[in-house]
């Protein structure tokens, strides 16, 4: 049998993180000052004169540097749980981490020799 009146904690809870942010955006809108000036119109507010352009082209190279960084990086949080639980979960899990860190390789090889750790 499904009961609603079971989900009521949820329920409160869902609205109640759903209004805070929406609330905090509409006190701030309303209590922020609203000033336009040349400062605020200018690239940087730094309270230094910007020197050139603001729009700088950047290489595709820097960005694809920290794709790859963050990628390797959350990845290895993945380990983890399976590191703590090793003895628990048995040979089957290793076997699935095993095939992960090997993915893991093969992208690591594929993004090496396509040049993208290369920093310059």
């Amino acid at each position: 049998m499904f009961l609603l009146y079971e989900y009521d904690i949820f329920w409160t809870f869902l609205i109640i993180s759903s209004l805070i942010p929406i609330l905090a955006f509409f006190i701030s809108g309303v209590l922020a000052p609203i000033s336009k000036g040349p400062e605020k119109l200018s690239s940087y507010e730094s309270g230094i004169e910007p020197m050139g352009d603001a729009w700088l082209q950047f290489r595709i190279r820097y960005y694809m540097f920290a794709l790859v960084f963050v990628v390797f990086d959350v990845e290895t949080v993945f380990l983890y749980p399976w590191a703590m639980s090793f003895d628990v979960l048995g040979l089957s899990v290793f076997i699935e981490a095993f095939i992960f860190v090997l993915i893991l390789i093969v992208g690591l090889v594929y993004a090496w020799r396509k040049g993208a750790l290369e920093w310059s």
